[in-house]
């Protein structure tokens, strides 16, 4: 085999080697996750919109092998009872938001049930000055 051989096929390997890592680090679905209105005197539409958009970017990119089902805002009293959380990061303002979410038999990232349904999971945001929300953790 030639040089050029070599090369060409190195190079088709390295291209199929990078087509192969990137399709394992695909994030989690959030195609089909549903949401509904929660009446909020702390937030408006658009401040717990742009949290659940914050947190299905972040379930996107990195929640392989899960698919987002539902999220949405915690309410009110759940977003005070967490406020610790506004001092914690450095911010003044802190949302909750609670999703449902199903993992597939990869369980995940290795630390979540295999087939399994996770209910009223929380996600905990925070941002300063009305700038973006960021997640600062998740769990039960």
């Amino acid at each position: 085999m030639s040089w050029k051989s070599r090369a060409v096929l190195g190079i088709a390997l390295s291209g199929f080697l990078v087509l192969c890592v990137s399709g394992c680090g695909k994030g989690g679905n959030i195609d089909a996750v549903r949401t509904h209105a929660v009446p909020s005197k702390m937030y408006s539409e658009e401040d717990i919109d742009a949290a659940i958009g914050a947190v299905e970017e972040e379930f996107a990119e990195s929640w392989s092998g899960c698919t987002l089902t539902e999220i949405y805002y915690a309410g009110d009293e759940v977003s005070r009872d967490h406020q610790d959380w506004a001092a914690r990061n450095h911010a003044d303002e802190v949302l909750v938001l609670l999703s449902s979410f199903d993992v597939d038999a990869s369980g995940g990232n290795g630390s979540l049930n295999p087939n399994s349904t996770y209910d009223d999971w929380n996600w905990i945001l925070v941002r300063t000055g009305g700038g973006p929300w960021q997640e600062v953790d998740h769990g039960y």
